[in-house]
């Protein structure tokens, strides 16, 4: 299974083994990870899964549609880097990801 590191805005970090289909915002709620609320339960129709991902793999984590870069705008501190946890589904390419979470999310 992949593992995703997630990291709070305090610096604290989560290595997690996530399986593969699940989306990065499941296997942080799964896990009792604090800063993903995912209060929308996955359907795009929020932004409290809003992750920033490290840039080395903004490439594989894909580019957000339409309806994403909609809801990125409800997050204040949106950047080039930013994405919902909830849009990037985990498969073996994403093995070591690294995503971190904004101050607003802890």
């Amino acid at each position: 299974m992949p593992t995703i590191t997630y990291i709070e805005f305090n610096g604290t970090s989560h290595s997690i083994e996530v399986e593969n289909g699940l989306s990065v915002m499941e296997g942080a709620v799964n896990n009792n990870v604090p800063g993903i609320d995912a209060d929308c339960g996955g359907s795009c129709a929020c932004a409290t899964c809003h992750v920033f991902v490290d840039d080395a793999w903004l490439a594989r984590c894909g580019t957000p549609d339409t309806q994403e870069k909609s809801m990125l705008g409800f997050a204040a501190t949106a950047q080039e880097n930013s994405r919902l946890a909830c849009q990037i589904t985990v498969t073996d390419a994403l093995d070591g990801l690294v995503v971190r979470m904004p101050e607003a999310q802890h």
